[in-house]
């Protein structure tokens, strides 16, 4: 039998409260990215609108509810030959700074757009930066 294709759509929320942007560390053990950081969000649900889906996802990771501000880029990359991952990422606003992650994070930081690109990944801060985000 052939390998077949997959893609898969998965959004994400640039948090931000009180001037600070929220970002999660990868379960040690998750099998794509483990122990890098990211921001929180997830995978669509088939029929889910995407807003939705980012409040859904970053509720699920860290017990947060955001409001959806707006679109602050799209990309594509593969996390293996046959998979390919699409990410939508949203600027997002919460009232709350109380973090309760899920099992798939080990550890979150509210950091400085400074601090930011101490801990994410080159891909990422390239992402925003070709976004013209800072």
């Amino acid at each position: 039998m052939e390998a077949v294709n997959k893609t898969v759509v998965a959004v994400k929320g640039l948090v931000i409260n009180n001037g600070k942007i929220l970002i999660v560390q990868r379960a040690m053990d998750d099998e794509v990215g483990g122990g890098t950081w990211e921001f929180p969000g997830g995978k669509i649900d088939f029929g889910e609108e995407l807003e939705v889906a980012l409040v859904r996802g970053v509720k699920e990771e860290t017990c947060l509810r955001v409001s959806v501000e707006k679109l602050l880029y799209a990309t594509s990359f593969k996390t293996d030959p046959r998979r390919q991952v699409v990410l939508l990422t949203y600027l997002c606003k919460c009232d709350s700074c109380k973090v309760i992650l899920s099992e798939e994070h080990s550890a979150y930081k509210w950091v400085t757009e400074e601090q930011m690109r101490v801990f994410l990944s080159p891909e990422i801060l390239s992402d925003l930066e070709r976004s013209g985000i800072k």
